[in-house]
C-alpha cells in the first residue's frame, strides 16, 4: 500500500528558522536578547498598530532642494524636549514661596544639588535657545511661503506656539523670585495691563489680585510648569500631524521642472 505524503503544516505552526549564532550552529545569549527583544516589539505593534502610524509619520515624499532651514522646527521641538526635562528636575527641589523659600531652593539647586548648576544652566539658557529657534523657524516659513494654501491651519498654530513659548519664557523669570526677577516682571505685568480692553483684566489675572504676593508666584508657577506646556505639547502634536500630512514646501528659488509628456498630451 503506497504511503501517503504528510499534509502541509500551516505556516503560522512551523518552527522559526535558526538564527545565526555563534559558528557552530548554537545561538548566543546575544542573539536570544535579540529576538525576545524583537518578539516585545512585535507583541506590542500586533496590539496597537504603531508601525503604520510610525512609517506613514517618517517616510513621506521630500521636496528637491531641502536644506538645513527645513531643520529649524525640528530643532525648537527638541529645545522644547530639553526645557521639559530639565523643568521637571528642577520642579522637584523648587518651592513657590516667596519669603525666601523659591530663592533659597534655587541656590539650593545651583550649589548643593549634584549637576544642580549643570541642569539650571541647561534650563536658563535653554529658554534663550528656544525663543530664538522659533523664530527662526517662523521666519523661515514666511519667507518660504510655507504659509499659503493649503497650509494655512499650520501657520496659525505655528503663530499660537510662538506666543505660547513668550509666555512660558515671561512666567518662567520671576521663578527665581530674586530681585531682578521680581522688578522686571512687575515691568512686564503692567505693560501688559496698558493694553486695550483685556490688558486690565489681563494684569489682574496674572499678579492674582492687586498688588504681588504669594499668590502671583503660585500663579505663575501652575502656568509655567503645568498649563502652557501641556498646551504646547497638543499643538506641537497637531502641527506634526499636519506636517506629515500636507508635506513641505520647496524652496522659492526652485522652479518646477516641466515635464514634456504635459504638453504633448495637452497638444
Amino acid at each position: 500500500m503506497p504511503k501517503l505524503p504528510a499534509p502541509p503544516v500551516p505556516a503560522a505552526l512551523k518552527a522559526p528558522p535558526p538564527r545565526p549564532g555563534d559558528g557552530n550552529g548554537k545561538a548566543t545569549p546575544l542573539d536570544h536578547a535579540a529576538e525576545a527583544g524583537i518578539s516585545v516589539v512585535d507583541w506590542v505593534d500586533e496590539r496597537t498598530s504603531l508601525s503604520g502610524a510610525a512609517r506613514w509619520m517618517m517616510f513621506r515624499k521630500v521636496p528637491k532642494g531641502t536644506n538645513w532651514f527645513y531643520t529649524l522646527g525640528s530643532a525648537t521641538m527638541f529645545a522644547f524636549l530639553s526645557q521639559a526635562v530639565t523643568g521637571v528636575f528642577l520642579a522637584m527641589f523648587y518651592k513657590p514661596d516667596p519669603s525666601g523659600g523659591a530663592y533659597e531652593s534655587i541656590r539650593h539647586v545651583t550649589n548643593e544639588v549634584f549637576l544642580g548648576q549643570f541642569v539650571r544652566g541647561m534650563h536658563k539658557w535653554g529658554s534663550s535657545v528656544m525663543v530664538i529657534l522659533v523664530f527662526l523657524h517662523m521666519g523661515r516659513t514666511f519667507f518660504f511661503g510655507a504659509y499659503k494654501y493649503p497650509r494655512e491651519l499650520n501657520w496659525l498654530i505655528g503663530v499660537v506656539l510662538l506666543i505660547l513659548t513668550m509666555v512660558m519664557s515671561f512666567t518662567g523669570y520671576l521663578l527665581p523670585f530674586d530681585q531682578r526677577a521680581y522688578w522686571a516682571t512687575i515691568v512686564g505685568v503692567n505693560i501688559n495691563g496698558t493694553g486695550p480692553l483685556l490688558g486690565p483684566y489681563l494684569s489682574d489675572f496674572l499678579r492674582g489680585g492687586p498688588e504681588f504676593g504669594a499668590v502671583t508666584l503660585s500663579r505663575f508657577y501652575a502656568i509655567h510648569m503645568m498649563l502652557v506646556p501641556g498646551l504646547i505639547a497638543a499643538l506641537i502634536g497637531a502641527h506634526l500631524y499636519l506636517v506629515a500630512k500636507l508635506g513641505t514646501t520647496a524652496p522659492p528659488w526652485l522652479k518646477a521642472e516641466k515635464n514634456p509628456e504635459l504638453r504633448k498630451a495637452k497638444a
